[in-house]
């Protein structure tokens, strides 16, 4: 498997997605109490940690041959990562600004972008048809 390809499929991974989501939702409550510093290092290095300990020593190949495997090599792509950055961004900001209203806005961002290929368009059905 390429560096690529566990980079993609390091994101679907149980012990990824987990740290990503635990990281998150505790440093959103540090941006909300202002504590910034503290706040970015656990918002960043724990997911950083994560993908570089599993692209390096997990077998990613059960990843890559499950549906949900399948479903991100065919639609995550730069901009599906750029938008699903821009959500967090947005969560970030909220919670700094205490601002529930955005924070969710961010993860509905966030969930979109991942469920992207869930939503039919022209070019897959030419694909498909």
């Amino acid at each position: 498997m390429t560096l690529k390809e566990k980079a993609l499929y390091n994101q679907i991974h149980p012990l990824k997605l987990s740290t990503d989501i635990l990281a998150a939702a505790v440093s959103l409550y540090l941006f909300w109490m202002h504590q910034a510093v503290p706040a970015l290092l656990l918002h960043f290095v724990p997911p950083l940690a994560a993908s570089w300990l599993i692209i390096r020593y997990v077998d990613l190949e059960p990843q890559k041959n499950s549906v949900f495997g399948r479903y991100v090599a065919a639609t995550m792509t730069r901009l599906i990562d750029a938008v699903r950055l821009f959500g967090d961004l947005v969560m970030i900001f909220g919670a700094w600004e205490q601002d529930v209203t955005l924070i969710v806005l961010g993860l509905l961002v966030i969930v979109g972008a991942w469920c992207n290929g869930l939503i039919p368009s022209k070019a897959r059905r030419k694909s498909h048809g």
